[in-house]
């Protein structure tokens, strides 16, 4: 186990590396000057010289590089001298001191994402932070109602193979499938934040946490929470439909399924003490990459409904072009799907016996 999870540890950080790499790049060459963009239209020649200064955006792209690199890993090595770029200030970084060689200290630090160009130079942490868990609310409890609905319905779909239940939960999914995300937000919005009003009680927009009409503190609104919800998980929901009537499909027809059928088990007792477990292991599949994929799909769902998440924070970077929180966004969500793969791995072998991490 110890030494998979170091081979998962080694690669992930070189997927990591070669995504830093990538962003940092692209991004770099993009039109325009980092410096004028926080300037806005206040800007002079001191001025500009001064951010450029700080930033470190008066160096060659390199060593922009290797400063965003030392920026972002644990271990990194900063200046003793004040007008150096990497000069550990105070505020700047989260670090400890580890020992100093010449004009040169080594820390231990979390991960510095820099500093949004149009939020008055608030952290990127702070950003991420405030908007990503509502983003982690919405996608868990669209996984939530994609496996609950999806499971049942594959279950059934399996059971019924071949009739018009079958035919009906097929036609269901396939629809999931086929509407873009975008265009599911906008239609669940129109038609049962603003026809059905009256009825559901739910707004066509809205986050988790809203500030009462006195303006005299927050307060968390569930409600807010069920129509991008539910049109977040309609795809992973067709997904896990689909797979889980194949795979259970596939399991009834082993030996040991026909076995359990010769002694006389019912088929809820064959489904939950023997076939549910094995036909698992794709649906397990489908959902981890859904639900790293969900940090970056909700980007429509969020703006279309005002959810205040991660996606939202996306959109409104891209609209001003926030080079750093867009850059930190990509690196969190990233991180994600290395997390939650190297999970995966390790249920797979707690749902199949067969399969050894080894």
């Amino acid at each position: 186990m110890i030494r998979y999870l170091l081979y998962k540890t080694g690669y992930a950080l070189l997927t990591l590396f070669g995504v830093v790499t990538v962003i940092f790049f692209l991004f770099t060459v993009l039109p325009g000057d980092p410096a004028r963009m926080m300037l806005d239209q206040n800007e002079n020649s001191e001025q500009l010289a001064i951010i450029k200064k700080k930033y470190g955006f008066d160096q060659p792209v390199s060593i922009q590089y290797l400063y965003y690199l030392n920026d972002l890993s644990i271990l990194s090595f900063h200046s003793t001298n004040p007008d150096d770029y990497t000069y550990l200030t105070e505020g700047k970084y989260n670090a400890a001191k580890l020992f100093t060689i010449g004009n040169t200290t080594t820390v231990l630090k979390t991960p510095y994402l820099r500093e949004s160009f149009q939020k008055n130079g608030k952290k990127v942490t702070q950003v991420i932070g405030d908007t990503l868990p509502n983003t982690v609310v919405l996608a868990t409890s669209a996984i939530i109602i994609a496996i609950i609905i999806g499971i049942i319905l594959g279950i059934l779909s399996a059971l019924y193979k071949d009739t018009w239940i079958d035919r009906l939960i097929a036609l269901v999914s396939t629809l999931g499938m086929s509407v873009p995300s975008f265009f599911a937000a906008i239609l669940f919005a129109w038609v049962f934040g603003f026809l059905l009003h009256k009825y559901t009680h739910l707004d066509m927009t809205g986050s988790l946490y809203e500030v009462d009409d006195f303006g005299e503190g927050k307060y968390i609104k569930w409600k807010n929470l069920i129509l991008p919800a539910i049109v977040l998980g309609i795809r992973p929901l067709a997904v896990v439909i689909q797979l889980m009537r194949n795979s259970l499909l596939e399991v009834f027809g082993q030996d040991y399924i026909r076995t359990a059928r010769a002694k006389g088990l019912s088929e809820i007792r064959i489904i939950r003490k023997h076939a549910l477990k094995n036909a698992l292991n794709p649906v397990v599949t489908a959902i981890s990459g859904w639900f790293a994929s969900m940090l970056a799909g909700a980007v429509f769902v969020e703006y279309i409904f005002g959810w205040n998440g991660l996606g939202k924070e996306v959109v409104e970077a891209l609209n001003t072009l926030d080079l750093p929180v867009i850059m930190g966004s990509v690196l969190v969500i990233a991180a994600t799907f290395v997390v939650i793969n190297i999970l995966v791995d390790i249920i797979y072998a707690y749902l199949d016996p067969r399969i050894r991490l080894s």
